[in-house]
C-alpha cells in the first residue's frame, strides 16, 4: 500500500542524509516466489536509496501473511511527521476495519452507537459491542494520537469532502482547518474559484469565513434568478392561466411582482 505523496522538503532532507551516511534503518520486506521480496515498509528510505544510486540497502526479512502486511505498512505510515490528516485517517480507518473483521460503514456505526450511549450516560451492556470497543481502544493506544471520539467528530467528517478539496488536503495544499471552511461553500464553481485562492495566497481560516460571508449576497441572488427562471418555465408547461383560479392567483403575483420591481 504505497502512499500517494510525500513531502518534497522532507523527501530532500532524506536523499541528503542517505546520501551521507546512507540507510540507518533497515527496511522491512517479506519473501516472495523466485527469490524476490515485497517491500512491507520504508517506502521512503527506499526511493532515497534510489535517488542516490545505491545497489544494496539493509533489511529485515519477516515471513508475513498479507493481512499482516497491510497492518505493519499502516502503522508505519502513521509514524510519519508529514503524514497528512486525510492519509491518517485513512489509514486508522483501514486499521479498525483490519482488527474488528468488518467494513467502513459498520466501523463509523460502532463509533457512532458508542457515541450515542455515552452522551446518553449509559453503560456498555451489550457483549459483541463492549468486546468491539475494547480492540478499538487498544488500537488507539497502539496509533498513540486521537481518541475514538475526536477520530469520529473531527477526522471522519474529512472523508466527505468534496473530491477536489480532499485532493488538494491529501497533497498537503490545504490544512485540515481551511479545508473544512471552504467545503461551507455549496456552489462548486465558487468552491473551486475559492479553493483555488486559497492555495495561491494562503488564506487564513479567518479570511476564508470573511470571503463566503461576502460573497453570500451573490450567491443567494443567483440561486433567486434560478428559481424564478424555473418556476417561469414550469408555468408554460402546465398551462397554469386554463384553470380560472390559478389564472387569478397568478395575476395577483404578477402585479406583486410588478410592484417590487418598479
Amino acid at each position: 500500500h504505497p502512499r500517494r505523496y510525500f513531502s518534497s522538503k522532507a523527501m530532500e532532507s532524506l536523499i541528503t542524509s542517505v546520501r551521507q551516511h546512507g540507510i540507518l534503518q533497515p527496511m522491512l520486506v517479506r519473501p516472495m516466489a523466485s527469490d524476490t521480496y515485497e517491500l512491507v515498509a520504508g517506502e521512503r528510505r527506499y526511493r532515497a536509496a534510489q535517488a542516490v544510486g545505491l545497489t544494496e540497502v539493509p533489511v529485515v526479512i519477516r515471513d508475513l501473511t498479507s493481512q499482516e502486511v497491510i497492518q505493519v505498512a499502516l502503522l508505519e505510515n502513521l509514524q510519519r511527521e508529514d503524514l497528512n490528516p486525510v492519509e491518517e485517517t485513512e489509514a486508522i480507518l483501514q486499521l479498525l476495519c483490519i482488527n474488528l473483521k468488518c467494513s467502513c460503514e459498520e466501523v463509523i456505526s460502532l463509533l457512532n452507537q458508542v457515541a450515542h450511549i455515552k452522551k446518553q450516560g449509559g453503560e456498555l451492556t451489550n457483549n459483541v459491542i463492549r468486546e468491539q470497543w475494547e480492540i478499538v481502544e487498544r488500537l488507539f493506544n497502539v496509533v498513540g494520537r486521537l481518541t475514538p471520539d475526536s477520530f469520529r467528530s473531527n477526522r471522519l467528517p474529512l472523508l466527505n469532502l468534496p473530491d477536489n478539496i480532499l485532493e488538494s488536503l491529501r497533497q498537503g495544499k490545504v490544512e485540515y482547518t481551511k479545508a473544512r471552511a471552504i467545503a461551507q461553500l455549496k456552489d462548486e464553481n465558487e468552491r473551486h474559484k475559492l479553493l483555488e485562492k486559497v492555495v495561491e495566497e494562503e488564506l487564513s481560516v479567518r479570511e476564508i469565513r470573511d470571503y463566503i460571508n461576502t460573497n453570500k449576497p451573490s450567491q443567494h441572488q443567483d440561486e433567486l434568478l434560478n428559481r424564478v427562471n424555473l418556476a417561469y418555465k414550469k408555468m408554460k408547461q402546465v398551462k397554469v392561466w386554463e384553470d380560472s383560479q390559478k389564472r387569478k392567483l397568478l395575476e395577483k403575483l404578477v402585479l406583486q411582482l410588478e410592484k417590487l420591481i418598479e
